[in-house]
């Protein structure tokens, strides 16, 4: 692991995780859980096999990360975030907001993963409805997507779950979505540019943004 070599308590920070994909890493477990090798490079499109084993090794000696055994002993190892990992919940929660205005003018070619989106998500929706009985709208699928179930005025935002009674299902391409999650798209619009709702869409349209 490089240093800045500065006895600043942000360079220090930044010797921990400011390594490219680093927090990339960060987020892919604070979305999905403990995960296995295989599952976090799905998630992360792009990276070479041993610059990940990298990441995870200097995140594991810095008390970011832990490792521990699958579900059978010859099993590929669980990576799950320490408590120390965890809380880099709020520093991303920053960047998210910080990011986001760069979002529309991401390149074209840029992937999307639908299980990206419910950081933002967690932040962004809200219960409108706290009256209405409990919804559940699913954002993609279970191989890549998020569950989101507003009642009695809060919003949940979890993996999808196979019990799961699910509303409404929203699937689309990523800068419609990204829109929509954000308020600067309404359904209809959303619609016209590729999203497709199946079910109730007024589960959709109780926790998504208001206008002002």
């Amino acid at each position: 692991m490089k240093s800045y070599g500065q006895l600043c308590a942000v360079a220090r920070a930044l010797d921990v995780v400011g390594d490219r994909w680093t927090l990339l890493v960060v987020r892919e477990l604070l979305i999905q859980g403990p995960l296995r090798f295989g599952e976090l490079q799905r998630g992360l499109p792009g990276i070479a096999t041993n610059l990940l084993s990298q990441r995870l090794r200097d995140l594991e000696e810095q008390g970011v990360l832990s490792r521990t055994d699958g579900d059978h002993a010859s099993g590929p190892p669980l990576y799950r975030l320490t408590a120390r990992g965890r809380a880099l919940d709020g520093v991303m929660r920053e960047l998210l907001k910080w990011g986001a205005p760069t979002v529309p003018t991401a390149p074209p070619e840029a992937v999307f993963q639908m299980h990206w989106l419910s950081q933002p998500a967690r932040y962004l929706l809200n219960d409108h409805e706290p009256d209405r009985s409990r919804s559940t709208i699913r954002f993609g699928t279970p191989a890549d997507g998020f569950d989101v179930t507003a009642a009695s005025g809060t919003v949940t935002v979890t993996p999808c779950t196979g019990d799961a009674r699910i509303d409404a299902t929203v699937t689309g391409p990523g800068p419609a979505l990204v829109a929509l999650i954000q308020g600067a798209m309404g359904i209809d619009s959303a619609e016209e540019h590729g999203v497709t709702v199946e079910g109730d869409a007024t589960a959709l349209t109780r926790v998504l943004p208001r206008p002002a």
